[in-house]
């Protein structure tokens, strides 16, 4: 082990790079050398958007990449891990494989997403996150694959991760444990702007559904029970809640349902809300205070109601101060110009299933700019995330990944930090007892 706690890898280089300095070359080199095939697998996804849990063409397209990635059978492939539209790749160097003495190896997981929006295709871009994640696999990869000897024991592992727009497919693959002995994961978001992190909120849906009584609208009125009305007046408690609600909380929703014609008083209406706020506490504390709204607007129009939360609350995004350094510092080697941090810790966030991932296993989840200035979930995202000039930035972030995850395989004192960093985060939100 060198000074400075950096593991050895083979001594410095004649030109006065360290090792480790030419590992990071060798696998933005690989993953240069992947690009056409790397972009061909991101296009075979945007081509033909699918819906949460239903990505079959995506997750059959990913499985065959990296069965048939050269050299053959380099990597392991679980095609239906957990879930049928989930998957895990894992390689490890060929030494390791062998029966040994040796420490634990270090679990390094790059996550791929690839599920789409309804009506729009890939206006979030997931086609570019699974991109990204399998580069950066193939670049660690193929960096220690050109080790003069064996390095350190590692695994790497890919894991295919459906539903983030709908579901929380991460959070089903956490319930399976598939995260369990993962020690670091990785992966990135396109996004407007280059930022090492934001912090996505928590988040919490609810549908909510009022039962009334039909009556005749003109005729014998009073003999019904509105339920429009009880959707109304919900919709408006919450319009007038806002004056109190805390600025960095969201509230928003629609009326799915409100009748079936003028003249028959509406007996069934139906919303959808999304709750936001920066924490699980504060988010207990506004979904609460929604949930009055919602009861007293049955009380108030004579109508009983029934609220439904989603299958899963989505976690806020943990930040790991010491990886997003880390990330940053390989990032503006390659010329990432990065937002301040000021502005990545107050800027506008949503909410991912990654922040659940980031309370049971440190992570990163950088955002990165496409070449566009576009907003998510748009039409004219759509576009940009499937233009050839949305591959150079894709990959670009790609290699800081792989050069990111080379520092934790080979800087032991990062992994240290990285590992307090989660412990202190953690504490700071109260979880500390559900990961002991």
């Amino acid at each position: 082990m060198r000074p400075g706690g950096e593991r050895s890898v083979e001594g410095d280089a004649c030109d006065g790079r360290s090792e480790l300095e030419l590992l990071k070359l060798r696998a933005a080199e690989c993953i240069d050398e992947a690009a056409e095939r790397l972009g061909a697998l991101s296009r075979a996804i945007w081509s033909q958007p699918e819906l949460a849990y239903e990505e079959h063409h995506a997750h059959r397209v990913l499985t065959h990449f990296f069965e048939l990635e050269p050299p053959a059978a380099s990597w392991a492939v679980q095609p239906h891990y957990q879930l049928p539209t989930a998957f895990r790749a894992q390689w490890e160097p060929p030494e390791a494989q062998a029966p040994s003495a040796a420490p634990r190896p270090l679990h390094l997981g790059f996550l791929c997403e690839y599920d789409a929006l309804p009506g729009i295709g890939h206006a979030c871009g997931h086609n570019l996150i699974a991109e990204v994640g399998a580069a950066a696999a193939l670049g660690v990869r193929g960096a220690l694959e050109g080790l003069p000897r064996p390095p350190p024991p590692v695994k790497v592992i890919v894991l295919g991760t459906p539903a983030e727009e709908d579901g929380g497919g991460k959070i089903d693959l956490i319930e399976a444990g598939a995260f369990t002995n993962l020690d670091v994961v990785f992966m990135a978001h396109p996004s407007q702007e280059n930022a090492a992190y934001l912090p996505d909120m928590a988040e919490h849906d609810v549908t909510v559904k009022y039962y009334g009584k039909a009556s005749h609208s003109a005729a014998y009125p009073w003999e019904g029970l509105n339920a429009l009305d009880a959707a109304v007046l919900a919709y408006n408690n919450l319009s007038v809640f806002r004056q109190q609600m805390k600025p960095t909380w969201r509230v928003h929703g629609i009326i799915k349902n409100g009748g079936v014609k003028p003249n028959i008083i509406p007996s069934y209406s139906e919303l959808i809300y999304y709750f936001r706020a920066p924490s699980m506490k504060e988010l207990q504390v506004l979904t609460k205070k929604a949930e009055d709204c919602f009861r007293a607007a049955a009380l108030a129009s004579g109508c009983t109601v029934e609220i439904k939360s989603g299958a899963h609350d989505y976690y806020n995004v943990l930040p790991n101060k010491s990886l997003w350094k880390a990330y940053m510092e390989n990032g503006r080697k390659l010329g990432i110009e990065f937002i301040s941090e000021d502005t990545m810790l107050n800027g506008p966030s949503g909410s991912t299933d990654f922040g659940n991932v980031t309370f049971v296993v440190p992570g990163i989840h950088p955002y990165f700019h496409i070449g566009s200035n576009a907003l998510n979930h748009t039409e004219q995202y759509t576009e940009a995330a499937g233009s050839q000039e949305a591959q150079f930035y894709a990959l670009r972030t790609a290699k800081a990944l792989a050069m990111t995850a080379l520092d934790v395989i080979f800087k032991p004192e990062l992994l240290e930090r990285i590992r307090e960093d989660f412990k202190l985060k953690l504490q700071e939100e109260q979880f500390v007892n559900a990961v002991e």
